[in-house]
């Protein structure tokens, strides 16, 4: 906010757009137009659909006219500016009720989970007045939607088109399906706080930041890292300063970082100086006390990674098997990868692949996901009947038990397809490991502990110099032709090498923790 309107920074030259970022800008505006359409269908009479795409001043002339002639709905309007508050802002629909307007957003994200209490309609029900409790939804927790709704509200209270008595909104998501409505006075915030008084809160603070840089006062806003700062395209403006500064930041999260300051620890050098032997000088909340101070050393000294534990423990087996599974957003799981060694059990070793190329959500999943389980437990049953031990390895299970227990329960009854109780059976197994969970107990990290930072210190490396999730995410696009062109199958052999690399990594991992490489690993308790 400071940067955006500090004059002083008007010419700098920025990080180049994160091609990830772009596609998801580019689904997100996909996903509104798509659903605008359907509604659009469904209510034709009363609808104004105000172009997207036209110049901003013609946006808003078309929007004021809109709620003037009292629309019953309309879609793409951009709302007058707030200019006494420095409020603008655009939304995806309006809905009149009897009171004024109320804005309704989309989003290409999931806004419910299975359960109850959620409040809603079935679209293409666009009316507050028809909202019940939902039997079968719970809301996900997603604040900035509300806060967005909060910042609608107000900016239809000052074109004087809001509820005079109320403060809702309402969310269509990924599935639209329904419309999730929101009360925006109610405690739904910590501390009792509702959506408006968090915003009022929120939008003061940033407004004042802006202001500020925009009228060269003293700035209310210092560099800071916080996780956002990998997206960010001013971090090449942060990170020097950042590092001029030896800044805490650096080496501890970023609500840790702010607690430091406040006690008078801004830099690395500080906290790497605190003293260990007394009681912590202060209560963080992203790790132990200790184990920042250690880190700060280990930064300072030029250590990338430090054992928290005297010796590494991590559990093997006779019969070995890496998994790593590749998704595509929430839609489905495309492809699951696996890398077999150990004793032999009569089974070819080595990277074993099963995939569907299908666009996903597909019932092709079904096909793979019961290759995929079929052959892993070919492998789980053979070892057993040897007298052999067996393990397999992921690297995070949260995204591998998703979708295993998801594919179970999606495909159940057809072929090949495991009943979930089996498959929770073996999640809840030691014969499952995760090496992300053995990593954190094992290591401090000041680069990190993602696979790809933490493998390359066991001396795996990937093929794909453009190697990363998000990266995937784009492959898997034109491997199965999601855009409407033709398939491509280099994208589609460069995912299948993507994949066996992960396996690889966490193979190469497990390796170097249990083998004579960790003495060279600096201990916490040497610092």
């Amino acid at each position: 906010m400071h940067l955006e309107n500090d004059p002083a920074y008007a010419d700098v030259e920025l990080a180049p757009p994160n091609p990830a970022t772009e596609q998801r800008i580019e689904d997100a505006a996909a996903h509104r137009a798509d659903v605008a359409g359907r509604l659009r269908a469904a209510h034709p009479g009363g609808w104004v659909s105000v172009p997207v795409d036209a110049p901003p001043r013609e946006r808003v002339a078309a929007t004021v006219d809109a709620l003037a002639s009292g629309a019953p709905y309309i879609s793409g309007g951009l709302l007058p500016a707030d200019t006494d508050a420095g409020r603008r802002g655009g939304v995806e629909v309006l809905v009149r009720t009897e009171g004024g307007y109320v804005p309704v957003i989309v989003v290409r994200h999931r806004i419910s989970d299975p359960g109850a209490g959620a409040t809603t309609t079935v679209l293409p029900d666009l009316d507050p007045a028809n909202a019940r409790e939902d039997a079968e939804r719970k809301v996900r927790s997603h604040p900035r939607d509300q806060l967005r709704l909060a910042h609608l509200r107000e900016l239809l209270r000052a074109a004087g088109h809001a509820e005079p008595d109320t403060a809702r909104g309402g969310v269509i998501g990924l599935d639209a399906d329904v419309v999730l409505w929101f009360d925006l006075e109610a405690p739904t915030f910590p501390g009792e706080r509702s959506a408006m008084a968090e915003y009022a809160e929120r939008f003061a603070d940033r407004h004042a930041i802006a202001v500020a840089a925009s009228t060269g006062a003293e700035p209310l806003a210092q560099p800071s890292r916080i996780v956002e700062c990998k997206q960010c395209p001013w971090w090449p403006v942060c990170e020097p300063a950042l590092l001029d500064a030896r800044d805490v930041s650096l080496v501890v999260r970023g609500d840790d970082a702010v607690v430091l300051r406040e006690c008078g620890v801004a830099t690395v050098d500080q906290l790497a100086a605190l003293d260990l032997s007394g009681e912590p000088s202060v209560q963080l909340t992203g790790m132990p006390f200790e184990h920042a101070v250690a880190l700060a050393r280990a930064w300072r000294g030029g250590v990338s990674v430090v054992r928290k534990v005297p010796d590494v423990v991590v559990p093997r087996g006779d019969v070995e098997v890496d998994v790593d599974m590749e998704s595509f957003a929430d839609h489905g799981a495309y492809l699951w990868g696996a890398l077999l060694s150990g004793s032999d059990i009569g089974l070819p070793h080595g990277y074993h692949s099963f995939a569907t190329w299908d666009p996903v959500p597909t019932d092709d999943e079904a096909r793979s996901f019961a290759a995929f389980w079929t052959w892993f437990s070919e492998v789980r049953s053979r070892a057993a009947l040897r007298g052999l031990t067996f393990r397999a390895y992921c690297y995070n299970a949260l995204a591998e038990n998703r979708w295993l227990l998801g594919s179970a329960t999606r495909f159940a009854g057809k072929p090949g397809v495991p009943p979930v109780d089996e498959v929770q059976a073996f999640v809840d197994s030691d014969e499952w490991v995760d090496l992300f969970q053995s990593v954190s107990d094992t290591f401090l990290s000041t680069a990190g502990k993602g696979l790809k930072v933490v493998a390359r210190q066991a001396g795996h490396s990937w093929d794909d110099p453009e190697a990363s999730g998000e990266a995937s995410m784009r492959w898997y696009r034109e491997a199965v032709g999601m855009d409407g062109s033709e398939p491509a199958l280099r994208q589609r052999e460069r995912l299948l090498r993507y994949n066996e690399d992960d396996v690889r990594a966490t193979h190469a991992l497990r390796h170097w923790m249990s083998g004579p490489a960790m003495s060279d690993v600096p201990y916490i308790g040497d610092l």
